[in-house]
């Protein structure tokens, strides 16, 4: 039985702790990074530049390994009639109403030809969406996760992730939230339960190797 004085580390050691590792073939899922995380004006502004430039160089990494881009965006009808719930509770997802400038890509992430775009309307990057049955038909073992915010979407898509068999990685500098509170939590939690939170540079570091590899026939 657990002390209520007990380090947390050591509590969720004591039951947690697995890991689940890289798999062969991945792809790098970027959800939502859009214009209105990074105008001050705007109700979702969440500071996350820097996330963002993390998120940046793990794409650079990952188009160099060969390894599918998919960036997610959240789009709904201009009256909302595809917005359910989600949409009532959540004041902000106004800003993505089709044409809002807000759900614009920053010029950093417009997206390429080689990338995969799935637009969304729950927090999720595979409710609703092809995205599972799409990584599926393609292969795909590993799901590298970045993006916005941690307790929100970047939590739901991780668990779901996990819940559709596909080992998850959440590259820790390239999450960003509102807050440190609730990214610092969220990332304590899903490490713990549904996937590995690890550092920008680790993923780069395999994707550079998976990279290397298949320029070498036969490599494994």
């Amino acid at each position: 039985m657990s002390s209520p004085h007990e380090d947390l580390s050591a509590n969720y050691a004591r039951a947690f702790g697995g890991k689940a590792g890289f798999g062969r073939k991945p792809a790098l899922v970027l959800v939502d990074f859009v214009q209105g995380y990074f105008d001050p004006a705007c109700d979702l502004y969440a500071g996350v530049e820097h996330n963002l430039a993390s998120a940046l160089r793990v794409r650079q990494a990952a188009h160099a390994a060969g390894v599918l881009v998919v960036l997610t965006n959240v789009v709904y009808h201009p009256k909302a009639i595809n917005g359910g719930r989600f949409f009532e509770k959540s004041l902000p997802l106004r800003y993505f109403l089709e044409g809002n400038p807000m759900g614009a890509w920053p010029s950093d992430l417009v997206p390429t030809g080689d990338e995969l775009v799935v637009s969304k309307q729950y927090p999720s990057a595979f409710f609703g969406t092809s995205l599972a049955s799409t990584l599926t038909t393609l292969g795909i073992d590993t799901v590298l996760l970045g993006g916005v915010t941690t307790s929100g979407c970047i939590r739901a898509s991780c668990i779901d992730a996990m819940s559709h068999g596909f080992r998850t990685i959440v590259i820790e500098d390239a999450c960003g939230d509102r807050h440190p509170a609730p990214h610092q939590a969220n990332l304590f939690d899903m490490n713990a339960k549904y996937a590995d939170v690890v550092r920008e540079g680790e993923v780069i570091d395999y994707l550079n190797h998976l990279g290397a590899n298949a320029s070498v026939p036969g490599a494994e």
